[in-house]
């Protein structure tokens, strides 16, 4: 049976953006390979933590929104626990038609502002003088 999750990590701020990049692909092929279906990111960019997480004051931090079955979960977590980049985590379960709409909601507000990213912007029209 497939549900609906929330996948929050933050990972440490020493990394590099390549590094991050590389972080966060592993963690969608993780995802996938475990049969996860993505349907939205979010980047919320490096933060300042509430509390300190092994001597870091700031992280940064990614949602990933997808549909998976309750047994590639497991296997996600556990594979985020052994790599030391990644300094925290949690994962959401949305259940009730109420959790639900939200994430549809959420899940509508980033895949659209991921398109537009992604769209090439236009190129303004030469006039001549």
């Amino acid at each position: 049976m497939t549900r609906h999750y929330e996948l929050l990590f933050v990972l440490k701020p020493t990394l590099v953006e390549e590094e991050v990049q590389s972080k966060i692909n592993f963690l969608k092929e993780i995802l996938e390979k475990n049969g996860a279906e993505i349907s939205a990111f979010q980047n919320m960019g490096t933060r300042k933590l509430a509390y300190k997480v092994q001597k870091f004051e700031r992280g940064y931090y990614g949602v990933f929104y997808f549909v998976a079955p309750t047994a590639a979960i497991t296997e996600v977590e556990r594979l985020i626990r052994i790599n030391e980049d990644i300094i925290k985590f949690m994962s959401v379960k949305y259940e009730n038609q109420k959790e639900l709409r939200h994430w549809n909601k959420v899940v509508e507000k980033f895949s659209k502002k991921e398109e537009t990213a992604a769209a090439p912007a236009a190129e303004p029209e030469a006039t001549e003088a």
